[in-house]
């Protein structure tokens, strides 16, 4: 997936000239006035109509590709006027850490304008920004009675890097839960308009999130017959607005939202509350849902069984905060034994944890346990992952498996609105001739009247490359259907490798028609060419196949989307004549070739008789077909221009200095680098353990000079290592260059930004030569290669099937870029093209083990070599460790400053909790020093834990005689020292932990402290095990609930569990 704005250290977004503007489904751009009545749109362009009329100013959390402000930053550059007659700001930001004080700057700034406090401001923003955003959502409702209205629309949208976008409500019932913020769902593209409104009603009585589904009902477009107009939302919002600042100043606020509600739906004439119930009039099952393709779904699924005699009902929560306990009892009929809980958690692993709850079942347990009822309900947490895709036979399942005991597998269950609805599914590569043919069908589909087209998009960008899947529905009447097309009456599959990889046959209808484009097609070679698991289900589903050959005309390749919306308008509506296709205009921009492709089709699309014997068993399947992952809004960028590389003479550099103007040259300290650099010097390198010891862990201080090198406690230190200079020269002779020769190359730091190095410098200081090369270099190599045989086996080690030989060379050999050059000799590029393929080398960060404010003058490091012998008995090491180990005093090095996660409580007397394993000390070593400091000064300072762990104490007692000097001088509290291998039974450093709990509990949960992990990742699991604990211990002897798992999470937020592990 391509997310633009990713998290940064960055603020405001430059607002670039917007891009193309939104588009309906006639392709036309959307001007804000246009939308009206009877219009195709999408519910993302519904929300942001409102947003835009509504908003003094719209903050914007969008990734590029997601597209949520898209329509609102058009509108603005365009300077359409708001309902208050001014141009709505768009200001575009970025999801980081701290997101959202930009906003809350401009909303609590003395000079704000103090006569637009009653004009909302409004948030859009992915569900995968709200934990970024919820420190600035905090302040804001805690200040919300001096503040404008503010409402957020947020698109439920995570990414897994597993499983690709999901639509993710957990973060937004638990943000609104934990912050006491209205939170407003909307059901259907239908409604996205009236709950935006809704919502920024809601907020002018508390902070509001109004929540939809930010993959399928955001995206899918569709025709809504009764969209506001921009007149008619002034309208409602100014008249709705005035009433509701007379209602009743005694109602609370949940009062006030029911009051606010029943005059939102007599303006609209709608029938909207805060829980739905549907399905039959004496339940003794009912589903409790949220979100927008789970209340659909629901809704249908159970009318469909309650029109069979099935006793189950759903009931849509549509307004979770506040969540009003007798408005959902009202809705709750008396008849019910069971009411399941369809509540969405994280992922599969919460799924399976017994101890995690569903947000949502906590609201309704209560609700239920406390209501005076004449019969007992039983309330169950039916849990659900965030990636979970819901389908009518995925919940009437779940209802089977609450209502019947022998747990059957998956119930297949159609919905009745569905029977006379036409379906087609598109198959393509992305970079396809052919992959705009299903929107334009799409398109042309909409004008025949009376209709409703729906049509959505999925890319999967990690499928052969780049794969979408087009869904079209066609109906007379409107339909909800929010999930993927399980029934198609006609399949089009434009890339025949699909059939390989993907079950493109499964959403088939029994009986339907199939569409296969094979180029040189040869009816000998079609059970060469599909595959034996499509024949066999091809023969079962009894489908009609249709073969499309466009190779035979040059004339038919080029057109090859016009040819492949003809060959599905004939499979598919063969009622359409071309006459009427060109009436249609959608396909007939040139009347001529669209009557040449029409004439070629009758040779270029044939059917074919479906074998007998493609019902025999198929052959076993070499991998399982899989069913492509939604990733991204957009085609896979794969053409990425290279700069070309050169070697030059010192002449042209010498051009370069004299006429720096017209050679753009820049002159200074690393300028390629995209973080401020510096030159300190080496003051101090002594190695920690015994020269006898098998482990170099050293001490080093850099002298800071005159550099303007400044850091704070807990930051990095980034080191510009240089490759070892023999090793480069050997190299050099090796591949026969010249050392000397001028090269232009990328900077370690920055691939776009290119400089000036002779040879051997950008051997030492740009380029990984010594180091461990990935797969796609294999691959780039092979390109090269004069002996075949070379030329096979590095394409072999670069593709799938030579995975096992690859992980042999790169984590037993450990072989280096110089020694696959050695071992595959024909394969030789150019000096250019060789630093185009191998990477460039990047600078190393070790945590800074001092603190600024004791030792001004110098910065130190903790660092461990790196060092191992490889399968030819060679001894290797680690480059930047190894190049420092071996810098003597006064040597200059390059380095620069990264931030980081580790830095000391705002309050001096809060505890520290430190846990280091190693040269995971690093850090601590500056916390202390910090602490003692102002111990010194006479300011009062919080307790230290001080957790350590390594293998031998005298070996490894690192800093050891310091840490004993901070305990003598009362700096350090406790000091938990762990010797793994000291004594017969290991020890670690979480049994230290465990064996010293009640200090925890006191300086971490009693005392509010905060808990610092550096080192390797191993032991997180156990040591945030010893943690829980002290939470639980600490619950149980304070008489309350606590769920230490979410208590974690809790402290997370707030800065107080903290780790830096590799």
């Amino acid at each position: 997936m391509q997310l633009k704005n990713e998290v940064t250290t960055g603020g405001v977004v430059a607002t670039p000239e917007p891009k193309t503007a939104p588009e309906n489904l006639d392709g036309y751009q959307v001007p804000l006035g246009s939308i009206s009545g009877p219009a195709y749109v999408t519910s993302q362009l519904l929300v942001q109509q409102t947003a835009y009329k509504l908003s003094d100013k719209i903050f914007s959390f969008s990734p590029e590709t997601f597209d949520l402000d898209l329509a609102v930053k058009q509108w603005s550059h365009a300077a359409e006027k708001n309902i208050h007659g001014e141009t709505t700001t768009v200001v575009p930001l970025q999801t980081r850490a701290g997101a959202g004080t930009f906003a809350l700057g401009y909303i609590f700034s003395t000079d704000f304008d103090l006569s637009k406090r009653h004009i909302p401001q409004t948030l859009l923003a992915p569900s995968l920004s709200l934990r970024h955003l919820r420190s600035a959502l905090d302040q804001l409702s805690l200040l919300y009675a001096v503040a404008s209205p503010f409402v957020a629309h947020i698109a439920a949208a995570d990414y897994s890097a597993h499983d690709g976008l999901v639509t993710e409500y957990e973060s937004a019932l638990q943000i609104a839960e934990d912050l006491g913020l209205g939170l407003v769902s909307s059901a259907s593209a239908y409604e996205a308009q009236h709950m935006s409104l809704l919502a920024t009603l809601l907020a002018t009585l508390l902070p509001t999130l109004h929540v939809y589904d930010g993959l399928r009902t955001a995206r899918e477009t569709l025709k809504v017959v009764d969209a506001l107009s921009e007149a008619a939302i002034a309208d409602l919002y100014k008249k709705i607005a005035k009433e509701a600042v007379s209602l009743n100043k005694r109602l609370d606020i949940a009062g006030k939202l029911v009051e606010l509600l029943r005059l939102f739906n007599s303006e609209l004439g709608t029938s909207y509350a805060p829980f739905e119930y549907h399905g039959h009039e004496a339940p003794e099952l009912v589903l409790v849902v949220f979100g927008s393709a789970e209340a659909q779904l629901a809704k249908q699924v159970v009318n469909t069984l309650a029109a069979e005699g099935k006793k189950v009902g759903a009931i849509n929560v549509r307004i979770y905060r506040p969540f009003i306990e007798e408005a959902f009892l009202e809705v709750l009929p008396e008849s019910v034994h069971q009411i399941a809980v369809l509540g969405q958690v994280r992922d599969t692993a919460a799924v399976d944890d017994a101890s995690v709850q569903s947000a949502l079942y906590s609201d309704v347990l209560t609700a239920v346990s406390f209501a005076d009822r004449s019969s007992e309900a039983t309330v169950v947490d039916v849990k659900y992952a965030a990636s979970t895709t819901h389908t009518p036979s995925s919940i009437a399942s779940i209802i089977r498996r609450l209502t019947s005991k022998d747990n059957q597998g998956e119930v297949r269950l159609a919905l009745h609105a569905l029977e006379q609805v036409r379906q087609y599914t598109f198959w393509d590569l992305d970079n396809s001739a052919a992959v705009g043919a299903p929107s334009a069908l799409g398109k042309l589909l909409a004008r025949e009247a009376p209709s409703n087209v729906y049509v959505h998009e999925a890319y999967d960008n990690l499928l052969q490359g780049g794969a979408l899947r087009t869904d079209i529905r066609s109906s007379e009447k409107p339909i909800e259907a929010p999930f993927a097309i399980e029934e198609a009456d006609v399949v089009f599959v434009g890339e025949e490798k699909l059939l390989k990889d993907v079950d493109v046959i499964k959403g088939s209808k029994s009986g339907s028609k199939l569409i296969l484009r094979l180029p040189n097609f040869k009816p000998e070679d079609l059970e060469k060419r599909v595959p034996a698991p499509a024949r066999k289900q091809i023969q079962e589903k009894g489908l009609e196949l249709f073969v499309l050959d466009s190779s035979f005309s040059p004339a038919l390749e080029k057109d090859g989307q016009l040819l492949a919306q003809l060959a599905f308008l004939q499979v598919a509506r063969p009622d359409l004549t071309l006459p009427q296709l060109s009436k249609m205009a959608e396909v007939a921009q040139d009347q001529v070739t669209l009557a040449e492709v029409s004439d070629a089709l009758q040779q270029a699309l044939k059917q074919v008789e479906i074998p007998a014997a493609w019902s025999e068993a198929a052959e076993p399947l070499t991998a399982p077909l899989v069913q492509p992952k939604h990733t991204s809004f957009v085609p896979f960028q794969k053409d990425e221009p290279e700069p070309s590389l050169k070697v030059d003479s010192f002449q042209e550099a010498a051009k370069g200095l004299v006429f720096k103007e017209a050679y753009g040259t820049q002159i200074d300290l690393r300028p390629d680098l995209t973080v401020k650099t510096f030159t300190i010097t080496v003051k101090e390198n002594r190695r920690l353990t015994p020269l006898t010891y098998d482990r170099n862990i050293f001490h080093i201080e850099f002298d800071l000079g005159d550099s303007g090198l400044t850091y704070n406690i807990g930051e990095a230190l980034g080191v510009h290592a240089d490759n070892d200079a023999k090793q480069v020269l050997d190299f050099i002779e090796f591949y026969g260059l010249n050392a000397d020769d001028l090269v232009q190359v990328p900077s370690r730091e920055d691939p776009a930004v290119f400089e000036t190095r002779t040879v051997y410098q950008s051997l030492v200081q740009n380029i990984d030569i010594l180091g461990k090369p990935p797969k796609r270099f294999f691959e780039a190599l092979a390109e090269f290669a004069a002996d075949e045989a070379e030329k096979k086996k590095l394409e072999f080690l670069g593709g799938k099937e030579g995975a096992e030989d690859f992980k042999r060379l790169s984590e037993v050999e450990t072989v280096t870029y110089v020694d696959v050059l050695q071992r595959f000799q024909s394969a030789h590029p150019a000096f250019a093209d060789l630093v185009r393929i191998v990477a460039p080398l990047k600078r190393r960060e070790y945590s800074i083990a001092s603190a600024q404010a004791v030792t001004p003058t110098s910065v130190s490091l903790m660092i461990v070599v790196v060092d191992w012998v490889d399968a030819q008995g060679r001894q290797r090491y680690g480059q930047a460790s190894r190049y420092l180990s071996l810098l003597k005093p006064g040597t200059a090095v390059t380095a620069s400053v990264k931030p980081s996660v580790m830095k000391l409580p705002t309050k001096d007397t809060a505890p520290l909790i430190m846990a280091g394993l190693g040269t995971g000390l690093a850090p601590f070593r500056a916390f202390v020093q910090y602490r003692a400091m102002q111990k010194a000064q006479g300011k009062d300072i919080g307790a230290i834990l001080l957790y350590l762990g390594s293998r031998h104490q005298r070996e490894e007692y690192l800093y050891g005689e310091e840490w004993e000097a901070y305990v003598d001088a009362g700096v350090i509290t406790l000091l938990g020292a762990a010797f793994s291998r000291d004594q017969p039974q290991k020890i670690y450093i979480q049994d230290r932990m465990r064996q010293t709990i009640k200090d925890i509990v006191k300086a971490y949960i009693a005392e509010e402290g905060s808990f610092y992990l550096c080192g390797p990742t191993w032991p997180v699991p156990d040591v945030t095990a010893v943690l829980e604990e002290a939470i639980a211990v600490e619950a149980k002897e304070s008489g309350r609930k606590v769920d230490p798992r979410k208590e974690i999470e809790r402290l997370k937020e707030d800065g107080r569990y903290v780790l830096e592990v590799y």
